[in-house]
This record gives C-alpha cells, sequence and structure tokens, in this order.
C-alpha cells in the first residue's frame, strides 16, 4: 500500500502546551512542551494507531481534505500540518522446522523481551540479515513509519520512541 499523508490539527493551550489531533482518527492525540515535541509524538501515535488498525484487519481511511476540516469552538489553533505513514508491511504464516531446544531457548528471550515468539523471530532474522523495514531494528517501535512533510531543515531530529 502506497504512503498515505493524514491531516493534523497543531494547537497551543492557554499555558503553551502543544497538541496535535487527527480528524481521521479521533481517538490519537499528542502533545508536548514544545511544537517539535507535539508532533514528534503525533508521528509516533500515528504509526501505532496504524499498526493496531491493521491487527485488527481494519481498513484505513480516507485523508480528509484540510478544507474539510472543521476546528472546534476555543480551539487555540496553531498550523494544519500533514504527517505522512507508510501502512505496516503485511505479514505472511510460514512453517519452519527447527531443534526443540532451539524453539525452548527463542520463547524464554522473547518472554523476557516481553515479545511473542513470531516477533522474536522477526527480530532475529531482521538482525541476522541486517534488514529493518524503518532502517534501525528497534524492539519498541511500531511497524509503520511515519514522517512529518517539512523542509529536510525543519525536519525534529532524533527517535520518538521513549519520549
Amino acid at each position: 500500500m502506497a504512503k498515505q499523508y493524514y491531516p493534523a490539527v497543531l494547537e497551543r493551550d492557554a499555558k503553551g502546551i502543544y497538541g496535535v489531533w487527527f480528524p481521521d482518527f479521533p481517538d490519537s492525540i499528542a502533545g508536548g512542551a514544545t511544537q517539535e515535541h507535539a508532533i514528534r509524538k503525533a508521528e509516533l501515535v500515528l504509526a501505532q494507531t496504524l499498526d493496531l488498525m491493521f491487527e485488527k484487519e481494519q481498513g484505513l481511511p480516507e485523508p480528509t481534505p484540510i478544507a474539510n476540516i472543521t476546528r472546534p469552538r476555543g480551539n487555540r489553533f496553531v498550523a494544519f500540518i500533514l504527517i505522512g505513514v507508510d501502512p505496516p508491511d503485511p505479514s505472511e504464516r510460514v512453517n519452519i522446522y527447527l531443534p526443540r531446544s532451539l524453539i525452548t531457548r527463542a520463547d524464554e528471550r522473547a518472554a523476557a523481551l516481553g515479545m511473542s515468539r513470531s516477533s522474536f523471530f522477526g527480530l532475529a532474522v531482521s538482525s541476522a540479515i541486517g534488514w529493518t523495514a524503518g532502517g534501525f531494528a528497534q524492539i519498541t517501535s511500531p511497524r509503520s513509519k511515519a514522517r512529518q512533510i517539512a523542509p529536510a531543515s525543519k525536519r525534529p531530529v532524533g527517535r520518538t520512541s521513549g519520549e
């Protein structure tokens, strides 16, 4: 599936805290002390939302045109932004044969990392062949990739996970 660009509304409350919400995903919101921090969080929130929808086998909505977005009364509007996201890479079921002792050790390590067997094997294979969908192997990162549309000089830099 091709990259989708979803509109978001960046606003600031009376105390100066920034918030981002998505008209197409009403339960997905993010906030931060700076607009850059709020946008980075929004990128992560959108990617996680798409991952969840993908896992539930729900279709993705068509992005709402910015001209059709209605801001609520009292909204302290800062800007409309578009956040681009590549939908998750679909998974495929495979059958493999491995020694039982290896499976036991893999299950123990997966449990220690809080992962499923499938997720652990995916991580192990990705690490072994040097491949990652997002460019970095991070256990906590969502499968979807999201990036704000902005000039390269103004793009937020840094990791979004763990902030």
